[in-house]
Formats: C-alpha cells, structure tokens, sequence
C-alpha cells in the first residue's frame, strides 16, 4: 500500500478543528513532519476541516478538499459523527480510517437534536439540525447498518466500553472483523487518547516518522 500523503481528520457532532483530539493529532503530526523533513522524506498534509451542520454539505466540502489526491495516499481519523463520514469516505476513496468511539447510526441517534444547538467549542456560535439533515445521514450509510461494515481490514475502530453516549457492543459489531482496540475506559472523549492510542492510530495509517 502507498505511503500516505494526506491525513484527514473529521471531528464529532457540535465539535470543531478545536477539539482536544483533534489537536493532539495535528500537533504529533507535526512532529514526525519535522522529523520527516530532517531526513528529506515528504510531508504529510494535515487537514482538518470545520464541518457544516448539513451532512450533504460536510461531504461535499471535504470531497472537494481532497480531490486530487493520488489514489490510496488519503488515510482518515474520524472520532464520533466523524467516524460514521470517515466510514463513508473510506468507502468510497477505498482508504484506511482510524475511528474514534464511531457512530453507527446517527439517523437515529441524532433525530432527538432536531432544533437550535450550540457548538461546543463557541457556545456563541449557533446553528440549526433539521430533519433533512437526517435524512441526509441515512444517504451516507455504508450497507446495513446491523451487519459488520464491508472490506472492515480497511479500519480501526477505537472503542470504549464506558462510553456514555454510544453503545460500545453496537460499535464492535459493526465493525466487527476490523482492528478493534476495545477498552475498558476513556468515555467517549477517550480521555487517554493522546497516551495510549494516538500511536497505534498513526502506526495504522501507517504515518512515521522514517519510510519505515
């Protein structure tokens, strides 16, 4: 498989760029640019997108983002909502996507946040979720959402069973077949993300710091 050229991470429901995940990737990424630079290899570009509420609209942007990028040099992070577009795009691009505490079903899960909501990084920063926006989701469904994800090699799947927001049996049977990384602890913010997953996560992906 090539070496990749592009990371694209895609945050959660009501997250942002800003989320704590999000930025401890990009600040490793970092890193193991600069030490990539040092030995003359090539960059990893990072991307990390502000999604729109739309689900449509958030897809289009990214796929517009990344157009261009050679065939399998594209490898994708997606914690939460961005898990279950991170399963569609890898679908679709036949890339390898890391999940975090992946959404399987947001149609259902999110038709209860129908309304005015607020981003969780900017409380001033208001938006509305409507049902077309549900509808919308059920569009960007990879397969029957109760049988295991197909070609599931193509994914890691982060999951904790003390999740408080998704059910982690759901999560593991959908992906089922994959890399599962199940744990005991870290809630759906994987609070231990940054110190003991984020170098399994880039080892996947396969993103290093030599051409190993």
């Amino acid at each position: 498989m090539p070496a990749p050229s592009h990371l694209l991470y895609l945050h959660g429901f009501r997250s942002s760029p800003q989320s704590a995940k999000a930025l401890v990737t990009g600040a490793r990424l970092q890193a193991i640019q600069n030490e990539r630079r040092a030995l003359g290899l090539e960059p990893v570009q990072w991307l990390c997108p502000q999604l729109p509420p739309s689900p449509a609209q958030a897809m289009a942007k990214v796929l517009a983002l990344v157009r261009g990028v050679a065939s399998g040099r594209l490898v994708l992070v997606g914690s939460s909502l961005g898990g279950f577009y991170a399963t569609y795009l890898a679908h679709r691009l036949q890339a390898r996507a890391a999940l975090l505490n992946p959404a399987v079903n947001p149609a259902r899960d999110l038709r209860s946040q129908i309304g005015e909501l607020t981003a969780w990084h900017d409380p001033q920063s208001a938006f509305h979720f409507t049902a077309e926006h549900v509808h919308e989701l059920h569009a960007l469904e990879v397969g029957d959402l109760a049988s295991a994800v197909p070609e599931a090699s193509r994914y890691l799947a982060v999951i904790a069973q003390d999740d408080e927001v998704l059910d982690w049996r759901e999560m593991a049977a959908r992906y089922a077949g994959g890399h599962l990384r199940i744990v005991p602890h870290g809630g759906h913010a994987l609070t231990d993300y940054a110190t003991h997953h984020l170098d399994a996560v880039l080892d996947f992906l396969g993103i290093h710091a030599d051409a190993a």
